[in-house]
């Protein structure tokens, strides 16, 4: 307890502050063209897991077929 009320107080007050991430300030506009990417990124991505879905279905169609042809 006295080792750790030690390293307390060696310590001089300072102010914490938390580092900055983005220093760009922006004007308050969006820009249409980020959101236009942003949105076609989302679409491509909701396109992509659509076709595996229907591939793997496919797939389980195509497998029942041939086990109940034989």
């Amino acid at each position: 307890m006295s080792a750790e009320k030690n390293i307390y107080e060696n310590q001089s007050p300072t102010i914490i502050t938390t580092p900055l991430l983005c220093e760009i300030k922006h004007s308050g506009r969006v820009d249409i063209n980020d959101l236009l990417k942003r949105a076609r990124k989302v679409k491509e991505k909701e396109n992509k897991t659509n076709l595996v879905f229907f591939g793997l279905i496919l797939t389980l169609v195509v497998i029942v077929g041939f086990i109940l042809s034989i």
